[in-house]
């Protein structure tokens, strides 16, 4: 029997590709405070495929800096996406965000870490949408949104929800055109589900996760009659060729990556942390809570091997659910904590440098915490997270076992595959390089699978 040959470019959804404009269904997932940097996100664009620019944790000043200097080393038209992570805390800085891309004409953003849909993401999807001769809706924003829960999943796949859009025509900041348009298209054109150390998750297994979105995506199509079917991808896990190849198979319609791309050239964090990656194992990884999102005890997955920052993490989050204000920590806890997971600095000095970030970024945070003495603690705690993802940024020896390094197995997985070749040192891992080659080999190892069961098939003619 004879097989077709498989391609990497075959691999995944053919509008995926030529809506995006990349030669591969495959992405560079963002990676906050920069880390997916300018240079990671020109690296994939001039490649001809698609990543997202870490703006999550950025100012504004540094997210309009470097979308400038992306625009300036890139052929016009080529692919690439910001990061837009939900601000739980201050939702004003969505929609200052929103003005910026709209300012630089960014075609497509990565939603995440959502639990419901805010008004900011609503005006980025709908602003520009407009009707061709034909009748058909054309919409110039895009949304990735990623999920790991089914209610996240359903809110991405359904249309912009009616009262937001409402609201924003009241307000100006829609046309009744694109408020009207809005009802005919999903949310999100693409939806990639969040599966076990993506980001903010709930550690959903791949298997079960991608045919039930794939399941809710086809009831939505059949619900609402969009002219382009949204899509589904897998993030995940995705560390080595089978892995991809696992996913596509699922019916997964492109993959997204994560972890491996902190650990190349181009990503903008500490040769100290590379360093860590490189050395990490498969079962490196432990859970902690997620900083942005502390108080409701969201959590994320990060390398444990060499740092204490989960053990840590865990144990601040677990005196906040345990006590009503700091002044209730015994003496010893206290000091525990100010001299090694605050690195000497007093509770009091935490607390005035967080008054002074909030002071300019939302001063409202600081009159509710002083009026209560539990968000008060929790903005305290949270200062580790920020402090330890600083260490890990400048790659401070001092601070190492404090380093906060977001990773899932995935990474281990990668380590062990390119074991023995160029890629095995980071200072060899380019990070469109690594694309090729685990896309080339997913190529290759279904290629393999597709053999091995025309082999197994009896002739014409023959029974079994």
């Amino acid at each position: 029997m004879n097989t077709a040959t498989i391609h990497p470019a075959s691999l995944g959804s053919p509008a995926f590709l030529r809506d995006h404009g990349v030669r591969y269904a495959y992405v560079c997932g963002a990676m906050v405070k920069g880390i997916a940097s300018v240079a990671l996100v020109a690296r994939m664009a001039r490649a001809g495929l698609l990543s997202f620019y870490g703006s999550g944790g950025q100012r504004l000043e540094a997210i309009d800096a470097a979308l400038t200097e992306i625009r300036a080393s890139i052929p016009a038209g080529a692919p690439f996406g910001v990061n837009f992570l939900h601000n739980m805390l201050m939702p004003s800085l969505e929609d200052e965000l929103v003005d910026l891309l709209l300012r630089h004409q960014v075609r497509v953003i990565e939603a995440a870490a959502f639990i419901d849909i805010t008004p900011a993401l609503v005006r980025y999807r709908c602003s520009g949408l407009s009707e061709d001769a034909d009748g058909r809706v054309r919409a110039r924003h895009h949304i990735l949104g990623k999920a790991s829960r089914i209610e996240v999943a359903e809110r991405f796949l359904a249309p912009p929800p009616p009262a937001l859009v409402a609201a924003l025509l009241a307000e100006g900041r829609l046309t009744a055109q694109e408020a009207a348009l809005a009802a005919r298209i999903p949310l999100a054109s693409d939806l990639c589900g969040e599966a076990d150390s993506a980001g903010h998750t709930d550690k959903r297994v791949a298997s079960v996760l991608i045919p039930e979105l794939l399941r809710l995506r086809d009831a939505a199509q059949a619900r609402h009659g969009y002219l382009a079917r949204p899509r589904v991808g897998l993030a995940g896990g995705m560390g080595t060729p089978a892995a991809l190849a696992a996913g596509f198979v699922l019916g997964a319609e492109f993959v997204l990556t994560g972890s491996i791309n902190q650990c190349t050239i181009e990503a903008d964090t500490s040769d100290a942390v590379k360093d860590l990656l490189a050395a990490a194992g498969s079962q490196d990884c432990d859970m902690a809570p997620a900083g942005d999102m502390f108080e409701i005890g969201a959590r994320i997955q990060v390398l444990r091997k060499g740092v204490l920052f989960a053990a840590r993490a865990n144990r601040l989050y677990e005196l906040y659910r345990q006590l009503a204000s700091i002044d209730e920590l015994d003496a010893g806890t206290r000091r525990t904590i100010e001299q090694t997971y605050f690195h000497g600095r007093s509770f009091e000095a935490v607390w005035e440098e967080t008054k002074t970030h909030y002071a300019r970024a939302a001063p409202a945070e600081i009159a509710r915490a002083e009026a209560c003495p539990k968000q008060k603690m929790a903005m305290i705690f949270r200062w580790y997270y920020v402090h330890s993802n600083r260490l890990a940024m400048s790659g401070a020896p001092s601070g190492r076992v404090d380093y906060q390094i977001h990773c899932g197995p995935a990474m281990g997985a990668f380590n062990a595959w390119v074991r023995g070749t160029p890629l095995e040192p980071w200072r060899g891992r380019h990070v469109d390089a690594v694309a090729e080659a685990l896309m080339g080999a997913a190529a290759a190892h279904l290629q393999q699978i597709v053999g091995r069961i025309a082999l197994s098939q009896p002739e014409r003619g023959h029974h079994v």
